[in-house]
């Protein structure tokens, strides 16, 4: 028991939600209070008529660390939530699921933001006692309360979008992931659907003002609200996406290249463009975007996409400008300062 107190000491002193899924297997499959061969975290992800099952850790007794699947892939190409019945119903009734006859599975729900769309599932030999399913339900509900702890922190609280000051981290991991792979001589490696780079887009609502003074800023909230679901409907689960204040919103997502990326902003401006807002009718947005850079640092590659979506709103708007297009094209000029180390905040 000791041992186990000693790792939710260790759980509640996380910050970061990928060493904290990472640390729950563990401290769940190297508890010395029940024998487990294998503890998955695994979440249901993709548009609700074609979910997914990824897994955000894994831990067996044939290795000592745990592991989770590379964000970075094609969901189709995951397990389908419908080929696992068992984790499925987990989700859908709320409640422990037991199956198996030696060797067993038993599949605990968890809720995070506000849904059921995880599962604890962990395999045993023999059956899990009522004291271990109580005592495994405890520990989850201590997991769905840290989970909150970082959502209040972390998201913005109208949009429940990410929230800037969470920025720099998952930008400087990104950073971190693109430079080991050009390092191993990959800088692209444009075959794999789950590799390509990172890039940064700024989004920006054409005439919000307009919107705020003439219906009011109770349904300026509302629009920003709604793009916010847009967003999330039209990018992928694991693309970053944020609230920066006011109409501007950012997204940091990985392509395969660079028209990829342009492909899809251009599926979200679409979307915007052709959905009804309730009052105001139909609103557009401006886009600019950049790639990431070696040794880049959050401020270089948002002062970038923020120039292309300068240009866009200066040009027209509704419409998406590339800032490398815009050097190569002589429209932008790009200067030394652009890769300078200057702070973001």
């Amino acid at each position: 028991m000791q041992k186990l107190l000693q790792g939710l000491a260790h759980l509640s002193g996380l910050k970061d939600r990928q060493v904290m899924d990472l640390a729950l297997v563990k401290l769940i499959g190297q508890s010395e209070l029940w024998r487990f061969d294998a503890v998955r975290l695994l979440r249901a992800v993709g548009p609700a008529n074609d979910q997914h099952w990824v897994r955000l850790g894994q831990w067996d007794n044939q290795h000592s660390a745990p592991e989770r699947d590379e964000f970075w892939f094609d969901v189709s190409a995951l397990p389908r939530l419908e080929d696992f019945v068992h984790r499925e119903a987990a989700i859908v009734t709320e409640s422990v699921i037991r199956t198996g006859a030696g060797p067993f599975t038993t599949i605990f729900p968890i809720d995070t933001q506000a849904s059921v769309c995880s599962v604890l599932e962990v395999e045993s030999a023999e059956a899990v006692s009522a004291t271990s399913e109580a005592l495994i339900d405890s520990v989850l509900h201590l997991f769905e309360n840290l989970q909150g702890l970082l959502d209040y922190g972390e998201r913005d609280t109208l949009t429940e979008l990410l929230n800037r000051k969470t920025f720099d981290t998952a930008f400087l991991r990104a950073a971190q992931t693109q430079g080991e792979d050009r390092s191993l001589g990959r800088p692209e490696r444009r075959s794999s659907p789950t590799q390509g780079s990172y890039w940064l887009a700024v989004i920006d609502i054409d005439h919000f003002k307009h919107v705020n003074d003439n219906f009011g800023h109770l349904i300026g909230d509302e629009v920003l609200l709604l793009l916010a679901r847009l967003m999330r409907a039209s990018f992928r689960f694991h693309d970053q996406l944020y609230r920066f204040g006011g109409e501007e919103f950012v997204v940091l997502m990985r392509c395969a290249s660079h028209d990829d990326a342009l492909g899809a902003l251009e599926r979200f401006r679409r979307q915007v463009e052709q959905h009804a807002f309730p009052q105001i009718g139909h609103i557009a947005v401006s886009i600019g975007f950049a790639p990431l850079r070696a040794d880049d640092t959050p401020s270089g590659a948002f002062d970038r996409a923020d120039k292309a979506v300068y240009y866009a709103k200066s040009h027209g708007r509704n419409q998406i400008c590339s800032f490398t297009t815009l050097v190569a094209c002589g429209e932008l000029i790009e200067q030394a300062d652009d890769l300078q180390d200057v702070d973001f905040f």
